[in-house]
Protein backbone atom coordinates (compact mmCIF):
# COMPACT_ATOMS: atom_id res chain seq x y z
CA UNK A 1 0.00 0.00 0.00
CA UNK A 2 2.88 2.32 0.87
CA UNK A 3 4.50 1.60 -2.49
CA UNK A 4 1.22 2.40 -4.26
CA UNK A 5 0.90 5.73 -2.41
CA UNK A 6 4.49 6.55 -3.29
CA UNK A 7 3.84 5.77 -6.96
CA UNK A 8 0.74 8.00 -6.99
CA UNK A 9 2.75 10.87 -5.47
CA UNK A 10 5.56 10.40 -7.97
CA UNK A 11 3.07 10.32 -10.87
CA UNK A 12 1.42 13.51 -9.60
CA UNK A 13 4.80 15.24 -9.25
CA UNK A 14 5.84 14.13 -12.73
CA UNK A 15 2.55 15.37 -14.20
CA UNK A 16 3.01 18.76 -12.50
CA UNK A 17 6.62 18.97 -13.67
CA UNK A 18 5.43 18.41 -17.24
CA UNK A 19 2.67 21.03 -17.15
CA UNK A 20 3.91 23.88 -19.29
CA UNK A 21 2.20 27.24 -19.49
CA UNK A 22 0.67 26.70 -22.94
CA UNK A 23 -0.66 23.28 -21.98
CA UNK A 24 -2.12 24.68 -18.76
CA UNK A 25 -4.08 27.38 -20.60
CA UNK A 26 -5.73 24.74 -22.81
CA UNK A 27 -6.51 22.62 -19.75
CA UNK A 28 -8.05 25.64 -18.00
CA UNK A 29 -10.32 26.35 -20.95
CA UNK A 30 -11.07 22.62 -21.44
CA UNK A 31 -11.16 23.32 -25.13
CA UNK A 32 -9.14 23.29 -28.32
CA UNK A 33 -11.35 25.96 -29.90
CA UNK A 34 -9.80 28.77 -31.94
CA UNK A 35 -10.09 31.17 -28.98
CA UNK A 36 -8.49 28.68 -26.59
CA UNK A 37 -5.59 28.13 -28.99
CA UNK A 38 -5.25 31.90 -29.44
CA UNK A 39 -4.98 32.46 -25.69
CA UNK A 40 -2.52 29.60 -25.36
CA UNK A 41 -0.40 31.07 -28.15
CA UNK A 42 -0.61 34.57 -26.61
CA UNK A 43 0.61 33.26 -23.26
CA UNK A 44 3.38 31.43 -25.07
CA UNK A 45 4.50 34.71 -26.66
CA UNK A 46 4.41 36.49 -23.29
CA UNK A 47 6.53 33.66 -21.89
CA UNK A 48 9.04 34.12 -24.73
CA UNK A 49 9.30 37.85 -23.97
CA UNK A 50 9.81 37.00 -20.29
CA UNK A 51 12.65 34.61 -21.15
CA UNK A 52 14.41 37.22 -23.28
CA UNK A 53 14.11 39.90 -20.59
CA UNK A 54 15.18 37.46 -17.88
CA UNK A 55 18.27 36.45 -19.87
CA UNK A 56 19.22 40.10 -20.32
CA UNK A 57 18.74 40.88 -16.65
CA UNK A 58 20.82 37.87 -15.58
CA UNK A 59 23.80 39.52 -17.28
CA UNK A 60 23.25 43.01 -15.87
CA UNK A 61 26.60 44.49 -14.97
CA UNK A 62 28.41 42.26 -17.47
CA UNK A 63 26.75 43.36 -20.71
CA UNK A 64 26.89 46.95 -21.87
CA UNK A 65 23.57 48.78 -22.19
CA UNK A 66 21.66 47.00 -19.42
CA UNK A 67 22.15 49.33 -16.47
CA UNK A 68 21.57 53.07 -16.14
CA UNK A 69 19.40 55.73 -17.77
CA UNK A 70 19.03 56.55 -21.45
CA UNK A 71 18.70 60.28 -20.80
CA UNK A 72 15.17 60.29 -22.25
CA UNK A 73 11.84 60.95 -20.52
CA UNK A 74 8.75 58.82 -21.25
CA UNK A 75 5.14 59.91 -21.75
CA UNK A 76 4.66 59.75 -17.97
CA UNK A 77 7.39 62.34 -17.43
CA UNK A 78 9.69 59.72 -15.90
CA UNK A 79 13.36 59.12 -16.67
CA UNK A 80 13.77 56.08 -18.91
CA UNK A 81 16.07 53.21 -17.97
CA UNK A 82 17.86 51.25 -20.69
CA UNK A 83 16.02 48.09 -19.61
CA UNK A 84 12.67 49.89 -20.02
CA UNK A 85 13.51 50.48 -23.68
CA UNK A 86 14.89 46.98 -24.23
CA UNK A 87 11.91 45.23 -22.62
CA UNK A 88 9.42 47.36 -24.52
CA UNK A 89 11.13 46.49 -27.81
CA UNK A 90 11.17 42.80 -26.86
CA UNK A 91 7.39 42.72 -26.43
CA UNK A 92 6.90 44.50 -29.74
CA UNK A 93 9.28 42.19 -31.58
CA UNK A 94 7.77 39.03 -30.10
CA UNK A 95 4.19 40.01 -30.95
CA UNK A 96 5.01 41.31 -34.43
CA UNK A 97 5.56 37.69 -35.39
CA UNK A 98 2.49 36.30 -33.66
CA UNK A 99 -0.30 37.06 -36.12
CA UNK A 100 -2.57 37.36 -33.06
CA UNK A 101 -2.22 40.92 -31.82
CA UNK A 102 -3.16 43.94 -33.87
CA UNK A 103 -2.16 46.48 -31.25
CA UNK A 104 0.12 46.84 -28.25
CA UNK A 105 -0.27 49.55 -25.62
CA UNK A 106 2.50 50.21 -23.12
CA UNK A 107 3.09 52.77 -20.45
CA UNK A 108 6.35 53.56 -22.24
CA UNK A 109 4.52 54.67 -25.42
CA UNK A 110 2.31 57.72 -25.91
CA UNK A 111 -0.02 55.88 -28.31
CA UNK A 112 -0.64 52.20 -29.11
CA UNK A 113 1.74 50.44 -31.46
CA UNK A 114 -0.08 48.95 -34.43
CA UNK A 115 1.00 45.88 -36.39
CA UNK A 116 -0.87 46.39 -39.69
CA UNK A 117 0.00 42.98 -41.09
CA UNK A 118 -1.66 41.36 -38.04
CA UNK A 119 -4.78 43.53 -37.95
CA UNK A 120 -6.88 41.58 -40.49
CA UNK A 121 -6.61 38.49 -38.25
CA UNK A 122 -5.30 39.77 -34.90
CA UNK A 123 -8.32 40.13 -32.65
CA UNK A 124 -6.51 41.11 -29.45
CA UNK A 125 -4.72 43.98 -27.76
CA UNK A 126 -1.85 43.48 -25.33
CA UNK A 127 -1.45 46.13 -22.64
CA UNK A 128 1.72 45.93 -20.60
CA UNK A 129 4.24 47.57 -18.34
CA UNK A 130 7.49 46.18 -19.78
CA UNK A 131 9.55 46.84 -16.66
CA UNK A 132 7.96 47.67 -13.34
CA UNK A 133 10.30 48.89 -10.62
CA UNK A 134 13.13 49.81 -12.96
CA UNK A 135 14.73 51.94 -10.21
CA UNK A 136 15.67 48.59 -8.60
CA UNK A 137 17.71 47.36 -11.58
CA UNK A 138 21.00 49.06 -10.78
CA UNK A 139 20.82 47.63 -7.24
CA UNK A 140 20.09 44.10 -8.50
CA UNK A 141 16.73 43.90 -6.71
CA UNK A 142 13.40 42.38 -7.76
CA UNK A 143 11.59 43.89 -10.73
CA UNK A 144 8.75 42.68 -12.93
CA UNK A 145 6.54 43.01 -16.00
CA UNK A 146 2.73 43.30 -15.95
CA UNK A 147 0.39 42.34 -18.79
CA UNK A 148 -3.27 42.32 -19.76
CA UNK A 149 -5.07 40.89 -22.79
CA UNK A 150 -8.26 42.47 -24.14
CA UNK A 151 -10.44 41.74 -27.12
CA UNK A 152 -10.12 44.37 -29.82
CA UNK A 153 -13.50 46.00 -30.40
CA UNK A 154 -14.32 48.16 -33.41
CA UNK A 155 -12.14 49.12 -36.34
CA UNK A 156 -10.21 51.84 -34.49
CA UNK A 157 -9.40 53.50 -37.83
CA UNK A 158 -7.96 56.66 -36.28
CA UNK A 159 -5.68 54.80 -33.92
CA UNK A 160 -7.22 56.41 -30.85
CA UNK A 161 -7.89 53.08 -29.11
CA UNK A 162 -11.11 54.38 -27.55
CA UNK A 163 -12.36 50.82 -27.17
CA UNK A 164 -9.73 50.35 -24.46
CA UNK A 165 -11.39 53.01 -22.31
CA UNK A 166 -13.55 50.45 -20.56
CA UNK A 167 -13.63 48.89 -17.10
CA UNK A 168 -11.23 46.15 -16.10
CA UNK A 169 -13.83 43.38 -16.17
CA UNK A 170 -13.37 43.45 -19.96
CA UNK A 171 -9.95 41.82 -19.55
CA UNK A 172 -9.66 38.31 -20.98
CA UNK A 173 -6.45 37.54 -19.12
CA UNK A 174 -3.90 39.26 -16.93
CA UNK A 175 -0.72 38.49 -15.10
CA UNK A 176 2.82 39.44 -14.27
CA UNK A 177 6.39 38.18 -14.51
CA UNK A 178 8.64 38.43 -11.47
CA UNK A 179 12.38 38.55 -12.13
CA UNK A 180 13.86 37.47 -8.81
CA UNK A 181 15.98 34.57 -7.52
CA UNK A 182 13.92 32.60 -10.05
CA UNK A 183 11.78 33.97 -12.87
CA UNK A 184 8.10 33.40 -12.23
CA UNK A 185 5.03 34.00 -14.37
CA UNK A 186 1.63 34.35 -12.66
CA UNK A 187 -1.54 34.51 -14.74
CA UNK A 188 -5.31 34.18 -14.79
CA UNK A 189 -7.80 33.75 -17.61
CA UNK A 190 -10.74 34.12 -15.23
CA UNK A 191 -10.46 30.63 -13.77
CA UNK A 192 -8.19 31.04 -10.75
CA UNK A 193 -4.62 32.27 -10.41
CA UNK A 194 -1.67 30.05 -11.24
CA UNK A 195 2.11 30.48 -11.00
CA UNK A 196 4.87 29.05 -13.16
CA UNK A 197 8.62 28.99 -12.62
CA UNK A 198 11.12 29.18 -15.43
CA UNK A 199 13.27 26.05 -15.56
CA UNK A 200 16.47 27.23 -17.28
CA UNK A 201 17.50 23.67 -18.12
CA UNK A 202 14.28 23.14 -20.13
CA UNK A 203 13.70 26.72 -21.23
CA UNK A 204 10.08 26.30 -20.15
CA UNK A 205 7.75 27.81 -17.56
CA UNK A 206 6.60 24.88 -15.44
CA UNK A 207 3.55 24.91 -13.17
CA UNK A 208 4.61 25.54 -9.56
CA UNK A 209 1.40 26.58 -7.74
CA UNK A 210 -2.15 26.07 -8.96
CA UNK A 211 -5.27 27.91 -7.76
CA UNK A 212 -3.53 30.40 -5.49
CA UNK A 213 -5.79 31.73 -2.74
CA UNK A 214 -4.83 34.90 -0.89
CA UNK A 215 -5.41 34.69 2.90
CA UNK A 216 -8.45 36.59 4.21
CA UNK A 217 -6.09 38.58 6.44
CA UNK A 218 -2.34 39.06 6.56
CA UNK A 219 0.15 40.78 8.81
CA UNK A 220 1.95 42.66 6.04
CA UNK A 221 1.28 46.23 4.99
CA UNK A 222 3.30 47.51 2.04
CA UNK A 223 3.48 51.25 1.40
CA UNK A 224 6.10 53.95 0.92
CA UNK A 225 5.89 55.68 4.31
CA UNK A 226 8.22 58.37 3.02
CA UNK A 227 5.06 59.96 1.57
CA UNK A 228 3.28 60.02 4.95
CA UNK A 229 2.78 63.79 5.13
CA UNK A 230 1.64 63.92 1.51
CA UNK A 231 -1.32 61.59 2.10
CA UNK A 232 -4.90 62.30 3.02
CA UNK A 233 -5.53 62.19 6.77
CA UNK A 234 -7.52 58.95 6.43
CA UNK A 235 -4.47 57.04 5.14
CA UNK A 236 -2.37 58.52 7.93
CA UNK A 237 -5.03 57.29 10.38
CA UNK A 238 -4.61 53.75 9.03
CA UNK A 239 -0.81 53.90 9.33
CA UNK A 240 -1.09 55.15 12.92
CA UNK A 241 -3.43 52.23 13.62
CA UNK A 242 -0.99 49.56 12.39
CA UNK A 243 1.85 51.26 14.26
CA UNK A 244 -0.10 51.03 17.51
CA UNK A 245 -1.36 47.45 17.16
CA UNK A 246 0.67 44.26 17.39
CA UNK A 247 0.75 41.76 14.56
CA UNK A 248 1.60 44.09 11.66
CA UNK A 249 4.83 44.06 9.66
CA UNK A 250 6.00 46.66 7.12
CA UNK A 251 7.44 45.32 3.87
CA UNK A 252 8.11 47.64 0.93
CA UNK A 253 10.58 46.93 -1.85
CA UNK A 254 9.89 49.74 -4.31
CA UNK A 255 8.68 47.46 -7.12
CA UNK A 256 4.93 46.86 -7.44
CA UNK A 257 5.25 43.32 -8.81
CA UNK A 258 7.55 42.14 -6.02
CA UNK A 259 5.44 43.72 -3.29
CA UNK A 260 2.19 42.41 -4.77
CA UNK A 261 3.65 38.91 -5.20
CA UNK A 262 4.41 38.73 -1.49
CA UNK A 263 0.91 39.92 -0.59
CA UNK A 264 -0.69 37.41 -2.99
CA UNK A 265 1.03 34.47 -1.31
CA UNK A 266 1.22 35.66 2.31
CA UNK A 267 -1.74 38.02 2.66
CA UNK A 268 -1.90 41.64 3.77
CA UNK A 269 -2.32 44.85 1.83
CA UNK A 270 -0.38 46.98 -0.65
CA UNK A 271 -1.22 50.68 -0.82
CA UNK A 272 -0.27 53.41 -3.26
CA UNK A 273 -2.57 56.29 -2.30
CA UNK A 274 -2.83 59.68 -3.91
CA UNK A 275 -0.67 62.50 -2.61
CA UNK A 276 -0.86 66.29 -2.61
CA UNK A 277 1.34 66.30 -5.71
CA UNK A 278 -0.38 63.33 -7.41
CA UNK A 279 -3.99 63.07 -6.12
CA UNK A 280 -4.66 60.07 -8.37
CA UNK A 281 -1.49 58.28 -7.33
CA UNK A 282 1.24 57.23 -9.75
CA UNK A 283 0.13 53.79 -10.92
CA UNK A 284 -1.54 53.41 -14.32
CA UNK A 285 -4.95 51.76 -14.46
CA UNK A 286 -4.71 49.89 -17.77
CA UNK A 287 -1.13 48.68 -17.36
CA UNK A 288 -0.78 48.12 -13.61
CA UNK A 289 -3.73 48.38 -11.24
CA UNK A 290 -6.46 46.76 -13.40
CA UNK A 291 -4.39 43.66 -14.33
CA UNK A 292 -3.38 43.09 -10.70
CA UNK A 293 -6.96 43.73 -9.56
CA UNK A 294 -8.11 41.03 -12.01
CA UNK A 295 -5.63 38.62 -10.44
CA UNK A 296 -6.38 39.43 -6.81
CA UNK A 297 -10.14 39.05 -7.28
CA UNK A 298 -9.56 35.67 -8.90
CA UNK A 299 -7.50 34.71 -5.83
CA UNK A 300 -10.26 35.79 -3.42
CA UNK A 301 -8.93 39.24 -2.55
CA UNK A 302 -9.94 42.79 -3.36
CA UNK A 303 -8.61 45.89 -5.10
CA UNK A 304 -10.04 49.34 -4.42
CA UNK A 305 -9.30 53.00 -5.03
CA UNK A 306 -10.61 53.58 -1.51
CA UNK A 307 -14.06 54.48 -2.77
CA UNK A 308 -14.55 52.22 -5.80
CA UNK A 309 -13.57 48.75 -6.99
CA UNK A 310 -10.56 49.05 -9.31
CA UNK A 311 -12.17 46.77 -11.90
CA UNK A 312 -15.18 49.12 -12.12
CA UNK A 313 -13.10 52.22 -12.90
CA UNK A 314 -13.52 53.47 -16.48
CA UNK A 315 -10.42 55.35 -17.69
CA UNK A 316 -10.74 58.71 -19.42
CA UNK A 317 -7.50 58.20 -21.34
CA UNK A 318 -4.93 55.49 -21.99
CA UNK A 319 -2.60 56.59 -19.22
CA UNK A 320 -5.19 57.24 -16.51
CA UNK A 321 -3.82 56.76 -12.99
CA UNK A 322 -5.60 55.50 -9.89
CA UNK A 323 -4.86 55.20 -6.19
CA UNK A 324 -4.83 51.54 -5.18
CA UNK A 325 -5.48 49.47 -2.06
CA UNK A 326 -5.01 45.81 -2.96
CA UNK A 327 -4.70 42.53 -1.11
CA UNK A 328 -6.58 40.46 1.45
CA UNK A 329 -10.29 41.28 1.78
CA UNK A 330 -10.19 42.08 5.49
CA UNK A 331 -7.14 44.31 5.16
CA UNK A 332 -8.52 46.26 2.19
CA UNK A 333 -11.81 46.73 4.06
CA UNK A 334 -9.91 48.01 7.11
CA UNK A 335 -8.18 50.71 5.05
CA UNK A 336 -11.52 51.62 3.43
CA UNK A 337 -13.10 51.97 6.88
CA UNK A 338 -10.68 54.77 7.77
CA UNK A 339 -11.51 56.55 4.50
CA UNK A 340 -15.23 56.17 5.16
CA UNK A 341 -14.86 57.50 8.71
CA UNK A 342 -13.07 60.63 7.52
CA UNK A 343 -15.60 61.16 4.72
CA UNK A 344 -18.45 60.86 7.24
CA UNK A 345 -16.80 63.37 9.58
CA UNK A 346 -16.32 65.86 6.76
CA UNK A 347 -19.94 65.46 5.62
CA UNK A 348 -21.25 65.94 9.16
CA UNK A 349 -19.13 69.05 9.70
CA UNK A 350 -20.45 70.57 6.46
CA UNK A 351 -24.09 69.82 7.28
CA UNK A 352 -23.93 70.74 10.96
CA UNK A 353 -25.85 73.96 11.86
CA UNK A 354 -23.60 76.93 12.44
Amino acid sequence: MADADKLVKQTHALDRDCTTLSRHVLQQLQSFSAEAQDLSALMGRIALAAKLVSRRLSRAGLVEGVLGFTGDVNVQGESVKRMDVYANEVFISVFKQSGLVCRLASEEMDKPYYIPENCPIGRYTLLYDPIDGSSNIDSNLNIGSIFSIRQQEGTDENGEAKDLLQHGRKQLAAGYILYGPSTMLVYSIGNGVHSFTLDPSLGEFILSTENIQIPEHGSIYSVNEGNFWQWDESIRDYIRYVHRHEGYTARYGGALVGDFHRILFEGGVFLYPGTLKNPDGKLRLLYETAPLAFLVEQAGGRASTGTEEILDVVPEKLHTRTPVIIGSKEDVELVESFIQDRTREQTESLTAPS
